[in-house]
């Protein structure tokens, strides 16, 4: 049940593609073993101008991607980094970026603390 929110800096008159948060939803689905219905994803766009480094940054043709992901549990360390491996890989290459500038952060875990149409994620 990844729910993953997208925050995609575009690249100069980039426009964003019309089914982006489909074929996120698709890749990140498949890629992380979850059953059709339950990844779900929202992407929002950062105009180039909008976004900057320190430092005069960022480098020229760089424009990275933001990537908020919630899950329903807190696994392993070594889990976490397997998950941040393949949801970088996969939303780098469904959104046209290079690997290195796909930036995750992970949220505390959902169970118990998110509810779906009103009911407590519980189980």
């Amino acid at each position: 049940m990844p729910i993953i929110d997208i925050d995609i800096v575009l690249k100069p008159r980039e426009e964003l593609r019309h089914d982006l948060a489909l074929d996120v939803a698709n890749a990140t689905g498949e890629a992380l073993g979850v059953p059709p219905g339950e990844a779900w994803v929202k992407v929002r766009t950062i105009a180039p101008e909008c976004y900057a480094e320190s430092g005069g940054g960022p480098p020229e043709g760089v424009c990275p991607v933001f990537v908020s992901v919630v899950l329903a549990d807190d696994g392993s360390r070594e889990k976490r980094q397997e998950q941040a491996d393949i949801l970088a890989t996969t939303i780098a290459t469904v959104c046209g970026r290079r690997k290195e500038h796909v930036h995750i952060i992970f949220a505390p875990p959902a169970r118990g603390r998110i509810a779906f149409g009103g009911k407590l994620m519980i189980l």
